[in-house]
């Protein structure tokens, strides 16, 4: 296997790891650990891997001026955005979220056309509302499989995830430019640490360990090991040997795959709402980056 086709591999197990993600974490909240106890677990134990990693890569030293902007990354980026994520994952379905975060794009290219000042055309204003349509279809429009379940909420918490990682992918860009990625990775989630330690440590305190499953264990290890490490390193490998806009088109495959998996294990059901909500979105989106630049989606996966 040559580089490239191993990057295009790299990046699928990427997307297929994210897409997978939707249904174990949601296995793991709210029942064995409440969403914001679980984001401790998470943003800690990844914080302690990419610090453990970085002994081995190339040494930088960040100019102290830089440290403003990766807190501001940090919280859009770590806190908010994962804060976000978790409770609405454990409040709405996995198919639902997976879809909703497909809107990034979209709020990507309304976020640069309000800080950056970028140019938008016609065919772009009309992905945009044609994406918004299909999103606020879904956000405005559940049903709970589970009990405690709220779906509109959920689905409008995860929405306001995409629009924190959208605004994160603006403030990081300058960043990844920059400096080598594991230079400022490190430090960007150990200030997501700090921030999300706060709002989670009660949650945490709660967790009956000893009555846990042996799965659930594992379940939470796979998102603090492979949905944040070892997907960032494999889109990492991938940027090297891809352009960013092939790489980009990856996270299309996610709501896919997340849908797949969801309804293997029977956690998700598909209805002609959600479908409808799909074919918005998917449309608006491709409208939106049909002339993609890599200023927006230079650092598509962190």
């Amino acid at each position: 296997m040559n580089s490239r086709n191993g990057a295009f591999v790299a990046a699928f197990l990427a997307a297929l790891i994210y897409g997978i993600s939707f249904t174990v974490a949601k296995d793991v909240m709210p029942v064995y650990v409440k969403p914001y106890g679980f984001i401790i677990l998470r943003v800690v134990g990844a914080t302690m891997l990419f610090w453990l990693v970085s002994i081995f890569t190339v040494k930088e030293k960040i100019e102290r001026q830089d440290f403003l902007r990766i807190c501001l990354a940090a919280i859009f980026g770590v806190a908010l955005n994962m804060l976000t994520f978790f409770k609405g994952l454990s409040m709405t379905t996995p198919i639902s979220a997976s879809v909703i975060m497909v809107t990034s794009p979209i709020i990507i290219l309304l976020l640069s056309a309000i800080i950056l000042k970028e140019k938008i055309t016609s065919i772009k204003v009309l992905g945009i509302f044609i994406g918004l349509a299909g999103a606020v279809i879904l956000i405005a429009y559940g049903q709970s499989l589970k009990p405690g379940e709220n779906p509109v909420l959920g689905n409008l918490l995860v929405f306001i995830n995409a629009a924190s990682y959208s605004l994160y992918l603006i403030i990081v860009k300058r960043l990844a430019e920059k400096y080598n990625p594991f230079t400022f990775i490190k430090w960007l989630y150990l200030f997501g640490s700090i921030l999300v330690i706060p709002f989670g440590y009660n949650e945490l305190q709660e967790v009956q360990w000893q009555i846990m499953p042996t799965a659930i264990y594992y379940k939470a290890a796979f998102i603090v090991v492979f949905t944040t490490f070892f997907t960032y390193m494999f889109n990492i490998f991938a940027l090297t040997k891809l352009k960013p806009t092939t790489l980009s088109s990856f996270i299309y495959l996610q709501p896919v795959l997340a849908s797949l998996y969801a309804l293997i294990v029977g956690s998700d059901v598909v209805d002609i709402i959600k479908v409808i909500a799909t074919i918005l979105i998917f449309t608006g989106v491709y409208l939106v980056t049909k002339n993609n630049t890599p200023r927006q989606i230079k650092a598509s996966e962190i």
